[in-house]
This record gives C-alpha cells, structure tokens and sequence, in this order.
C-alpha cells in the first residue's frame, strides 16, 4: 500500500489542520505520516500532500482533543509540537489516533499513561522538554527598558515557547508596555497597556532597531549589577563547571551580567 505523507507547517494551527484532513479523507486505517518540513530526498513509492492551514479546522480538532481527552492531555500534546523535534507531528498525530480509537469520553487523562506505545512515550518526552524549557525562561529572561519606557527582552529557547511563555509576564507585568522577541525563529510577543498581546512575525529590523536604545536608567542599573555581579564572586571558590550546571550557556548572552 503506497504510503502518504502530509507536509504541514511548524505549528499548532498546521499540525491540527494535518490531522484533520486524515481524519475528514479517511485515511486513519491507511499508512499516513504527518511531517513539518519536506524530505531532503523524496521516496519512491510515496505520495506526498502539501497541507494548507486552516484554523477553522483547527479549531475543531482542538475542540475534540479537548472533550475526549482532558485539558491536561491538550495541554501535553501542545507542548510537545513547541518542542525542535522532526518526529513531533507524527508522534502528535499517532498519540491522538490511539486515544481516539481506544478510550471512551468521559475516561479523560489515560491516554498518556499507555507509554508503552513509542509514539505516547516520544510525546511525553517532548512535552517535558519543553516544559522545562519554559520553566528556565521564566527565571532567565531580562527584560530591559529602552528610551521610551518600553521594556524589551531578547531571547532564543532551544524550543519554541513563546505563545506559553507570555502569558506568565502578561499577569505579572500587566501594567506596562512590553515585547519578547525571539531571535531564533524571528517572531515577538507585544504587550500594549490595557490590552491583549499578541505575536508578529520577520520583525528582525525592528528589533535591531529597538534593541540597544536603553534608558539613561537602565544603562546606569545595568552597570552597577554588572559591578555587583564581579564584585561578590569569590576568586577561591569559583567553580566554572557547576556554573555551567546550573546556568547554560546558551542563556548567558541574553543576560545583562553576562554580555
């Protein structure tokens, strides 16, 4: 039987609609892979469909994950596609075609504990990593302010958590004018006032033409915690390696004490 591959896009909106078309062409029986980018050489014997996203289709698979599975259940399935991994879609996509072929509604939340299947397994694995991801972010991101009282925060997560990610500053600094960009994948979160956040995306000139416009404040706080990071170590007892341990580096050069 000739194998399909569905290409969609790297999101949750692109992921959903891949679903959704197996499910609407009846193609759950058949052997089917949902992917998030192209093949670097096509297979014989394989019949490939560029998927379009649709949220409205979306939506509705978000719907139905929901009432068959639980919102803790939605929310591991959407942590695991925020995850950098090429085999999410399809773990995402067998994970849920086993829960709807084996649980019943109202049975909510034993979908993930059949980690016995390599494709439940695979997305609780990436589930978790991007949760701790997240959970480092929220105590490693520096926001700083520029010179019209804006604050600005730069980071690059090893996955992609920003939409998780702003909601915890959103409530916490719900008061202020604020914007997360990440550089890695080129899109920002914008806090306005009194409003809903929301994301943009190819927003790197406008980023590189904020970032660096501190505040006659900011640049004096960055200074004085930089003289008060240097000041306080202790040449005897400096041990790089735990530094390393419980700081990665690649969180070091979006932090003021460290650039």
């Amino acid at each position: 039987m000739e194998e399909m591959v569905l290409i969609c896009e790297d999101s949750l909106e692109g992921v959903f609609t891949a679903i959704y078309q197996v499910y609407a062409g009846h193609l759950q029986e058949k052997p089917v892979r949902i992917q998030t980018c192209e093949d670097e050489n096509y297979k014989l014997f394989v019949q490939y469909i560029h998927v379009d996203t649709d949220v409205t289709k979306a939506v509705k698979v978000m719907r139905t994950l929901r009432q068959r599975f639980g919102e803790d259940v939605y929310k591991d399935l959407c942590m695991a596609l925020a995850a950098e991994d090429i085999d999410k879609a399809q773990a995402v996509y067998r994970t849920v075609a086993w829960g709807l072929k084996h649980t019943q509604e109202g049975r909510r939340g034993r979908i993930m504990d059949h980690l016995a299947d390599p494709y439940v397994r695979k997305v609780m694995e990436l589930s978790r990593r991007a949760n701790n991801e997240l959970l480092h972010m929220r105590g490693f991101l520096r926001f700083q302010e520029l010179e019209q009282g804006m604050l600005f925060a730069r980071i690059g997560p090893r996955d992609n958590i920003l939409a998780m990610l702003t909601p915890h500053f959103a409530d916490r600094l719900s008061a202020e004018n604020f914007i997360i960009y990440d550089d890695k994948r080129n899109v920002a979160a914008v806090h306005p006032i009194g409003k809903e956040w929301y994301m943009v995306s190819d927003v790197d000139k406008i980023m590189e033409g904020l970032e660096g416009r501190y505040s006659t404040q900011e640049k004096r706080y960055q200074e004085l915690f930089r003289y008060f990071c240097h000041k306080i170590s202790i040449t005897d007892r400096k041990n790089l390696d735990l530094q390393r341990n419980m700081l990665p580096l690649r969180f070091r050069k979006y932090m003021v004490e460290f650039m």
